[in-house]
């Protein structure tokens, strides 16, 4: 499912990535999902993080932003470390 939104989003994995700006949804998921992809998570948390960004879940995600403003989720490697998923809306340049 492709939804456009009227502004660019920024996405970002805390420790992974650097939040970077993308002018279309499917862009910024498609970066949350290659970082996610580079993370040693294990099988329910692969799964879950999986299902909040999948494409089921892209006008769930579209809605909040709308909405909120923001989509934030968190990955967990290990007992210790964390990284917070942020997708915002981003100031237009």
């Amino acid at each position: 499912m492709n939804i456009e939104l009227p502004f660019p989003i920024s996405a970002e994995i805390k420790g992974i990535t650097q939040a970077t700006t993308f002018n279309s949804l499917s862009g910024a998921l498609d970066a949350i999902r290659a970082g996610l992809a580079r993370l040693p998570l294990d099988d329910d948390q692969a799964g879950c993080l999986a299902d909040r960004f999948g494409e089921a879940a892209v006008a769930r995600i579209a809605h909040q932003l709308v909405e909120f403003g923001a989509v934030r989720a968190m990955a967990f490697i290990g007992v210790e470390s964390t990284h917070p998923i942020y997708l915002r809306v981003a100031d237009p340049e």
